[in-house]
């Protein structure tokens, strides 16, 4: 079995769509073969392998070697350098963020369905991580990370919503999220179709996050290019893009990455575009909340006028 790492290219149903006959028909038609999502997914997985193998590795995966199928021959591009930069550089943010929260503290992973990363980072108690990814991918690895007896950190919570839910924010609420909190959300590795498929995600990042919260990660960059066709119009783009829904946005260099932690990257075209947001909007649930304080006050004021 052979994979092609880090193809950007292809393109893969992005499950928003409510249509349960449909989704049937494309469950029925997949195997582990021919599934396009638990490929790019695999082929992740044997990235954060190969680097976990390395004698200086950037991270480790103890996890990553479960979810490769045995004899894959791997396909390296120059690429795999950018993903594991950009894989220490979430992961260090992640962890930096969340040991500054007070409290219970919020991780929401927008992933292909194999992140590991609730299993391998030494997440501080009272941590809930939500894992928001495509459904078969999910089930596919969570059976070989049982077998293999990964856990997550004591006094830490683990809960997995499914990407093709019709309302994936309402469904974050229903497990317990709480917009009235600080969180952290990141993206990595999520299957992306079409730029309206990723102005949903931020939608709903956007009403999920509180004020102040970072919203981080890696997206592929032909996002840009389908709206503006012009790499040198990217940061412009993506300011507009993130500011229409309450970010301050900021590009990554993988260069500056990459010296930070000692390694260099060759020159190059990469398709990737990495990336920090801050929020500067209330979330849905400070709004929700700040309404119901304000009708309080008046009612207050109200009856303090008639007595």
């Amino acid at each position: 079995m052979e994979f092609s790492l880090r193809c950007a290219s292809v393109l893969v149903p992005f499950p928003f769509n409510n249509n349960k006959r449909n989704r049937g028909l494309l469950r029925a038609q997949l195997s582990d073969e021919n599934d396009p999502l638990l490929r790019l997914a695999i082929n992740s997985a044997s990235l954060r392998l190969q680097e976990t193998q390395r004698r200086e590795p950037l991270f480790m995966d103890p996890y990553a070697g479960c979810l490769v199928p045995p004899h894959t021959r791997l396909n390296f591009e120059n690429s795999s350098k950018h993903y594991c930069i950009a894989t220490k550089f979430i992961d260090d943010k992640l962890l930096r963020t969340v040991n500054h929260m007070d409290g219970l503290k919020q991780v929401v992973l927008f992933s292909d369905g194999m992140d590991t990363r609730p299993y391998r980072l030494n997440w501080p108690s009272s941590t809930i991580i939500f894992d928001i990814s495509p459904e078969r991918v999910y089930q596919n690895a969570i059976e070989k990370l049982q077998d293999v007896g990964a856990k997550i950190p004591r006094s830490c919570l683990f809960l997995h919503v499914p990407l093709e839910s019709s309302n994936i924010q309402e469904a974050l609420h229903m497990k317990g999220f709480n917009g009235n909190r600080p969180s952290i959300l990141a993206i990595q590795g999520l299957p992306l179709m079409t730029l309206a498929s990723f102005k949903e995600i931020l939608l709903t990042v956007s009403g999920m996050a509180m004020d102040g919260c970072l919203f981080l990660g890696e997206l592929p960059a032909w996002l840009a290019e389908t709206k503006i066709g012009t790499k040198s119009s990217t940061e412009k783009w993506m300011e507009n893009l993130f500011m229409s829904n309450g970010f301050k946005v900021n590009m990554v260099s993988y260069h500056k990455a990459a010296k930070s932690l000692g390694k260099a990257l060759e020159l190059g075209d990469h398709k990737y575009i990495l990336f920090v947001a801050e929020q500067l909007r209330f979330s849905d649930d400070q709004m929700e909340t700040w309404k119901i304080e304000s009708q309080r006050v008046e009612e207050d004021r109200k009856g303090e006028d008639f007595e």
